[in-house]
């Protein structure tokens, strides 16, 4: 997605800073004694609830719903511009934000319930750290990911500025669902680590 970003925008990828500058940037000290808290705390025992193949099956779906649409951005058509008047991009603006808003409260609704599984297989440490991780990291992960229909917008109207020929309409396009992708591809990483240490607690149950 950075890559991608910086290409749209027409800057250089940023170098990455060391892990430490960067921590201390995403997460101050509260969040930081919160998220200590977590780790040190003790795991419960069991309570014999664990891992059902059926919600697996639902992130499969949900994903490839959401990946569905996001297919659907190649269709997503602007208004035809006039004379005296450049391509208008609030049509793709809008179809940006209200599929990025499905896709936070798709995943947040899965990763909460992905929690509550671990917490009944007896990971409550587990459960506990994801929780603190989402509340210190979602909102500058939400303030960062809300730039991205103002780049794409800015991106767009430079396209419309520069091209006479429609055909560049179609490359932004791509631009676009490659960024919807790779936001959907963020999103589900939370869910896939919990999915995986649900699926190794049922490996280890007798």
């Amino acid at each position: 997605m950075v890559r991608l970003l910086s290409r749209v925008a027409s800057l250089d990828p940023p170098s990455p800073p060391a892990l430490a500058d960067r921590l201390t940037d995403w997460i101050d000290w509260p969040r930081g004694v919160a998220l200590y808290t977590a780790l040190d705390a003790s795991p419960d025992p069991a309570t014999g609830a664990y891992f059902d193949a059926a919600v697996d099956d639902e992130c499969v779906r949900a994903r490839a719903g959401l990946e569905a649409r996001v297919a659907e951005s190649r269709a997503c058509t602007p208004p035809k511009p006039t004379a005296d008047k450049l391509p208008d991009g609030t049509a793709f603006r809008k179809h940006y934000v209200s599929l990025q808003r499905d896709i936070q409260v798709v995943t947040g609704r899965l990763r909460g319930r992905l929690r509550d599984m671990l917490a009944a297989a007896g990971m409550t440490r587990l459960a506990e750290v994801d929780a603190v991780m989402e509340r210190v990291l979602s909102p500058r992960e939400l303030t960062l990911l809300s730039r991205v229909p103002d780049i794409l917008q800015a991106h767009f109207e430079r396209l419309g500025s520069a091209n006479a020929s429609p055909a560049w309409v179609d490359g932004f396009r791509r631009d676009m669902q490659e960024a919807l992708q790779a936001e959907l591809d963020v999103r589900f990483q939370p869910i896939e680590g919990l999915l995986a240490a649900l699926r190794t607690s049922t490996q280890k149950t007798p």
